[in-house]
């Protein structure tokens, strides 16, 4: 059965003229700011898939973001271990098969200090160490402030207690994320080496997990960033991100089929795509006068919302019995401007 439906989205893949990348809006010089979304984009530029970058800015805490759809299929983040494995494991593109002499046990362990060290030592900068102010340009910008705010602080506290990070064992914490991140940054220079990738002189799906990491770090991170410091030693890993964005992410790289770029259109569920055959090109509505039902019913809309956001705040307001050093998103030390 699953061999089946795996066999139903390669043959959908082959068939799709032109796939849909859904991921967050650009900023900081990238395609999209998302650090999960990120390393999704790159694999497809590697992979040389054609493809087109749609902006979801909705619901920015969801997590099936980033998403890639083709035919009728769709490959959700939240799904079958993401969209890279998905991709791999149903063999529409797999970069690592290239690498047969490779040992697997090499890659898997490269790509877990990745996934685990490095990415945990990002999501501690960004939620934890930073004002506020990156993830607000990433996630909540295109929110109204009460709503923003309470996601950032939400997905603060969430941050801070999938590291284990509690007031008392802060500065603990600290030490051991950044003595990991250079560690692993310290093994993915040995691997790379003066190569151009880290495994041969081919890309693996481990290439664009830590250059989708390496680019938000250098080119997100302020200057007084811990981390970007920490990476800005070791110069092949500085070298091999900055080739690679050349090559993967400056704007003459869709003329050379490696995906490009559309105008960011909002988005919160996945769009059905156009019949077999034709590319995907959202056609332009025409503006017609609503009805007084219509207008009824989108004054009924706003009003839901905003006492939704009431009872949201009255909630906060009232959660007085909370421990303050959860709802202090000041235990980490903030950038000095």
């Amino acid at each position: 059965m699953a061999s089946a439906a795996a066999a139903a989205a390669a043959a959908e893949w082959e068939e799709a003229d032109r796939k849909v990348l859904v991921a967050r809006k650009p900023a900081f010089g990238l395609p999209t700011a998302c650090p999960t979304c990120l390393p999704v984009l790159l694999y497809l530029r590697m992979c040389k898939v054609p493809f087109d970058i749609h902006v979801d800015s909705s619901f920015p805490d969801a997590d099936h973001i980033p998403y890639v759809e083709f035919g009728e299929c769709v490959a959700f983040n939240n799904e079958k271990g993401g969209v890279i494995e998905y991709l791999k494991e149903g063999k529409i593109i797999d970069l690592n098969s290239k690498h047969p002499s490779v040992s697997y046990s090499d890659v898997l362990s490269t790509k877990a200090m990745v996934s685990t060290w490095l990415s945990d030592a990002l999501q501690y900068e960004l939620w934890a160490v930073t004002d506020g102010s990156i993830p607000h340009d990433i996630y909540f910008s295109d929110l109204p402030w009460p709503i923003g705010k309470i996601l950032y602080w939400k997905k603060t506290r969430e941050v801070k207690q999938q590291l284990g990070i509690t007031k008392l064992n802060a500065a603990e914490k600290e030490e051991e994320i950044y003595q990991k991140a250079n560690a692993a940054y310290d093994a993915l220079s040995t691997r790379l080496g003066d190569q151009i990738f880290l495994f041969d002189n081919s890309p693996t799906d481990v290439d664009a997990l830590f250059l989708g990491h390496a680019l938000f770090v250098l080119n997100a991170l302020p200057d007084t960033s811990v981390l970007r410091s920490c990476l800005q030693k070791y110069d092949n890993l500085v070298n091999f991100t900055e080739h690679l964005k050349v090559q993967l992410l400056e704007p003459d790289s869709s003329a050379t089929g490696l995906g490009s770029s559309t105008d960011p259109s909002s988005s919160s569920t996945p769009r059905k795509r156009a019949s077999s055959g034709r590319s995907y090109k959202p056609k332009p509505r025409a503006k017609k006068e609503r009805t007084e039902e219509e207008k009824t019913f989108r004054r009924r809309s706003k009003y839901f919302l905003a006492t939704q956001l009431v009872a949201v705040l009255i909630f906060l307001s009232l959660m007085g019995g909370v421990d303050s050093s959860e709802l202090d998103v000041e235990d980490g030390v903030y950038y000095e401007d």
